[in-house]
């Protein structure tokens, strides 16, 4: 039972969930939902355009109806006979093999027959001679007989008659493959003159994916039950003069076509991954220029011959992985292109199952080693898997041209990955709700969070940082505690009533409560988690205090008049210091609190003591002031030595925030009582007793009559008796 229980604590919950999920993860593979075939479509789209296929050879050259020839020649349709005239010229110029991205579904209309029965006013002579001309498409078949043309074909979704032979017969190597292959029950085909004519026939229709895109083209098609190639593929039988096709079929589909000199992989459907290339104009020759005759020969001499169409407006555009606007006509020539530089695409059969097998293979590596390794070494592993499968993939894609898709193990392997995370944070937290639960009677708060957030072992020592540390204290407040000397529990309760809204008020600004002593509270900021503006959160948390203080008098005042008692306000003195201090578990091996130790905790500890004796409501250290600079309106008060010192140091009051210090009252009084500080320093005191009432005036509005009555009475002093020769104008304490 032992051994058990120690192999189902190092199984784990997450492990348990991560192998529900990786057997989840293999059904949905194996179901291959739309989602999941885009995205893996979208990887291969990349790859492609990532690393195209170099266009070394072109064997296959583009007669472009493009717009210039149409503005040249007229609009499309043209006649066949200036067809036949394009013909005729490349056959001339040396066309190995001529195929048209065109269907010749329909008579001439510009035939002559056709037009003397269009036109109703000829008279009958006239009518007779025109009938007696050449048919256009007599005179394009003419065209055809004399050079090697290949037509194309269209499947389509409605029946539409008997099936017409193929011109080409199929020797076949396994079962039949017409179920495997795309299934038009419809042919559009073109007029029988015309295929009587040509070498040849073959499929123009590609079948984008579910996302419009282009990314394989059938080699084979089962149209009206009958097998028929793909353009392409009969254009290559023709040029190679082979007498048949030899299709390769396994019970998964179809394996290969093959003609005698070549042999071309294909899916399971019958079609063929196309290795696309850039866009390049040397594949385009306009059909203006063929039939101009400024076609030097060598550019179709032994070439294969596609004519086809960029114009726009006569729609043959597609979306291919590296062009989103590529003409029908192109995708044609990238096939040949593709096969005859031996630069296709494969997607092997045994690839659904490689991929598995990497998934899971490295699924299970992550569920094994995640939860020992810790977060950080798991998210390394996982990196170090990601980047296997992306490389394996990446290997096979550019120098095998095999597309095994990385996105499902990589998918398998981050949401494992997540999972395990997830189940680890969980079980944290439930380890953690445990250890609050164990020491939250006699520990203190602050010590249970850190102690439950990094599971360490409790004991004492610190660590040094900057940090900024608030000391508050209530003035008077043994004046106001006897008027409760008779109802403790009514001084208890005004006590939590002034020490929430201030605890509230510190926590919001980012501070931690070290203690509370009495009356008073100690507070820190930038401990135990970083705070980069430490300084500004100590002094708005300062003014808050203040302010909540003064609801709480409003509220006092209240109370206290309706039941006829006497009201004291309560008013209190805040000190603020930054600087290096040893933050951490502080106390005995026993018993221990989270707190901060150093000289700067002790002079924030003396400044708030001086807060009564300058008249202030806060009072801050030089370093706190440097740093919060313009953000708050402060206001420089002395410079002093506290007691067991030598060190002066500069003092300051927070007077408000950034919109008091942009008052007019406020940057008087900081131009007014910084006058006055100059002349005081400066030892002339006859120019500063003058600045004192001006200085008074200044500071009605922010209440410091005390802060001028200290430097009316310093003045004075000094007028009857000067100062020492080396008096630097440091103002020594006395007291705390």
């Amino acid at each position: 039972m032992k051994i058990l229980g120690r192999i189902g604590r190092w199984f784990g919950v997450g492990r348990a969930v991560s192998l529900v999920l990786m057997a989840a993860l293999v059904t949905l593979r194996i179901a291959d939902p739309a989602p999941l075939e885009a995205l893996r479509s979208r990887t291969f789209d990349l790859y492609q355009r990532i690393k195209p296929r170099e266009a070394t050879l072109r064997p296959a050259v583009i007669v472009d109806i493009d717009e210039a020839s149409l503005k040249a020649l007229g609009q499309w349709p043209w006649p066949r006979t200036l067809l036949a005239d394009l013909n005729n010229k490349l056959t001339r110029l040396g066309a190995a093999v001529v195929a048209y991205d065109i269907i010749f579904a329909e008579p001439d209309r510009m035939s002559p027959a056709v037009a003397a029965d269009s036109f109703r006013n000829l008279d009958a002579a006239t009518r007779d001679e025109l009938r007696k001309l050449p048919d256009n498409d007599a005179v394009f078949a003419e065209a055809m007989r004399a050079s090697r043309v290949v037509l194309g074909e269209s499947g389509h979704h409605l029946p539409d008659g008997a099936a017409k032979p193929p011109s080409v017969g199929f020797a076949m190597i396994g079962p039949d493959p017409r179920r495997f292959l795309l299934n038009y029950p419809g042919l559009i085909g073109n007029l029988p003159v015309l295929e009587q004519a040509a070498a040849g026939r073959g499929m123009l229709t590609m079948q984008p994916e579910a996302d419009g895109i282009v990314r394989r083209v059938p080699m084979l098609m089962n149209a009206q039950d009958t097998l028929m190639p793909s353009l392409t593929l009969d254009m290559l039988r023709v040029v190679t003069r082979a007498s048949a096709f030899r299709v390769n079929s396994g019970p998964a589909g179809v394996r290969s076509v093959a003609i005698p000199a070549l042999d071309m992989p294909t899916d399971g459907q019958g079609q063929l991954w196309v290795h696309f290339a850039p866009y390049d104009a040397g594949r385009y020759v306009s059909a203006r220029d063929v039939l101009e005759g400024r076609v030097p020969p060598e550019r179709i001499a032994r070439k294969l011959v596609l004519v086809g169409t960029s114009a726009v407006g006569l729609r043959d555009i597609k979306a291919t992985p590296i062009d989103p606007a590529m003409s029908g006509v192109e995708v044609h020539a990238q096939v040949l292109e593709s096969i005859l530089s031996k630069s296709v695409l494969t997607r092997p059969s045994y690839a659904i199952g490689a991929e598995l097998v990497v998934a899971t293979l490295f699924g299970l590596t992550i569920i094994a080693l995640g939860p020992v390794l810790g977060a950080a070494m798991m998210l390394g592993l996982g990196a170090l898997v990601s980047a296997a499968i992306l490389a394996g993939s990446w290997v096979l894609f550019t120098q095998q041209r095999i597309l095994i898709d990385a996105t499902f193990p990589l998918l398998a392997t981050f949401l494992i990955y997540l999972t395990l995370i997830f189940t680890n944070y969980f079980r944290e937290q439930l380890q953690r709700h445990r250890i609050r639960t164990a020491f939250g009677q006699y520990l203190s708060p602050e010590l249970v969070a850190q102690l439950a957030q990094s599971h360490e072992t409790l004991t004492l020592g610190g660590e040094d940082r900057n940090m900024s540390i608030m000391f508050s204290d209530v003035r008077g407040f043994t004046t106001i505690s006897e008027l409760y000397k008779d109802d403790p529990q009514g001084l208890t309760t005004l006590m939590n009533n002034f020490l929430t809204p201030l605890t509230n008020a510190i926590i919001e600004n980012h501070g931690t409560i070290d203690k509370y002593i009495g009356d008073a509270v100690m507070a820190f900021w930038n401990a135990p988690l970083t705070d980069n503006d430490h300084e500004a959160h100590a002094c708005a948390a300062a003014l808050e205090m203040l302010r909540r203080v003064d609801i709480l008098n409003a509220q006092r005042e209240k109370e206290a008049e309706a039941g006829g008692q006497r009201f004291i306000p309560i008013k209190i003195g805040i000190g603020i210091n930054t600087g290096r201090c040893v933050v951490g578990n502080m106390g005995s091996d026993l018993r221990f609190n989270y707190s901060v130790l150093g000289d700067s905790v002790n002079l924030a500890s003396r400044l708030e003591g001086q807060s009564k004796n300058y008249g202030v409501g806060i009072i801050i250290g030089s370093n706190t002031a440097k740093a919060i600079g313009d953000r708050f309106a402060i206001l420089e008060l002395d410079v002093i030595t506290v007691k067991g010192k030598t060190e002066p140091e500069t003092v300051y009051s927070v007077l408000g925030a950034a919109d008091v210090a942009q008052s007019e009252t406020y940057l008087q009084l900081r131009q007014v009582f910084g006058d006055m500080l100059k002349a005081y320093r400066g030892q002339d005191f006859d120019a500063a007793e003058q600045m004192i009432l001006r200085c008074r005036q200044a500071v009605q509005p922010f209440g410091l009559d005390r802060l001028v009555d200290i430097y009316t009475l310093r003045i004075a002093g000094f007028q009857k008796e000067a100062p020492p020769a080396d008096w630097n104008g440091v103002f020594a304490l006395e007291s705390k």
